[in-house]
C-alpha cells in the first residue's frame, strides 16, 4: 500500500469469465473525483496490465487522487477467453466500467488506453454515458480507424511520440484534426510507440490535462 492509494488484485466479472484486474482507490477510503479504466496494448505482442506506459498513465492519474482500475484482457494472463481481434474486448472494457459504477456509483469516469487500448477503449468510452473523459496514448493510426471518433463531443486528450513507428505524427495530427472538440494532441519529441526513456514527459501531460478537467468540474 501506497501512501496514495490502497491496492486489490481481483477477478471481474467478465463476458466471457473472469477478468484478472488490479484497482487502486484513494487511501483511507476517500471519495476519489473521478475512477479511471486504463486499457492495455495488442494482447498478441506482449500488451498486458503490467505494460510501462498502462502503469504509468495509472500512477500519474492516482497522483491526483483518482481511482484507478487496469485489467487483462481476454485471454491475457489470468484472464479468461481468447484474443478477439477488438471486438470482444469491447465487452470487457464494458465489465470494467461496470465495476467501476458499483464500486463508485456517483463518481463519474474516464477511458484512457494505449495502442490497441486506445481504440477498444475510446470506442467504448465514447458511447458510453458513464463516461465523461477520454484519453489516447500512442493511438495506432497507421494501422486503425479512428474515425469512430468524429462524433465524439467528449473531452480528448492525445499523446504520441514524435518517432511513434504505429502513429506518425503528422497523421495522428490529421486524424485528431477530424474529431471535435474539446480535445488536445501532444507531441512528446522523439519519442517512440512506447515512450521510452520519455515517460516523465508522458506523466507531464497526462497530469496538466486531468487537473485543468478536475478544475474545470469544480
Amino acid at each position: 500500500m501506497s501512501e496514495l492509494h490502497d491496492s486489490r488484485t481481483l477477478l471481474l466479472r467478465g463476458p466471457v469469465g473472469p477478468l484478472e484486474a488490479i484497482l487502486w482507490r484513494p487511501a483511507g477510503g476517500a471519495q476519489p473525483p473521478m475512477a479511471a479504466v486504463v486499457c492495455h496494448p495488442h494482447p498478441l505482442f506482449g500488451g498486458t496490465m503490467h505494460n510501462k506506459v498502462v502503469y504509468q498513465a495509472a500512477k500519474s492519474l492516482d497522483s491526483l487522487g483518482l481511482a484507478v482500475l487496469r485489467f487483462n484482457f481476454r485471454g491475457v494472463g489470468k484472464s479468461a477467453g481468447t484474443h478477439d481481434n477488438g471486438e470482444g474486448e469491447q465487452g470487457d472494457v464494458r465489465a470494467a466500467l461496470d465495476f467501476l459504477a458499483a464500486e463508485f456509483p456517483t463518481v463519474p469516469q474516464l477511458v484512457a488506453g494505449f495502442s490497441f487500448g486506445s481504440r477498444v477503449g475510446l470506442r467504448v468510452g465514447c458511447g458510453d454515458d458513464r463516461v465523461t473523459q477520454l484519453i489516447g496514448l500512442g493511438i495506432p493510426v497507421d494501422r486503425m480507424d479512428f474515425s469512430f471518433l468524429a462524433d465524439c463531443k467528449k473531452p480528448k486528450l492525445f499523446v504520441q511520440g514524435g518517432n511513434d513507428q504505429f502513429g506518425a505524427m503528422d497523421t495522428a495530427r490529421e486524424v485528431v484534426a477530424t474529431f471535435p472538440e474539446p480535445k488536445r494532441i501532444v507531441e512528446v519529441p522523439n519519442a517512440d510507440h512506447f515512450f521510452a526513456g520519455k515517460l516523465d514527459q508522458l506523466d507531464a501531460a497526462i497530469v496538466a490535462w486531468v487537473r485543468e478537467r478536475l478544475s474545470d468540474a469544480k
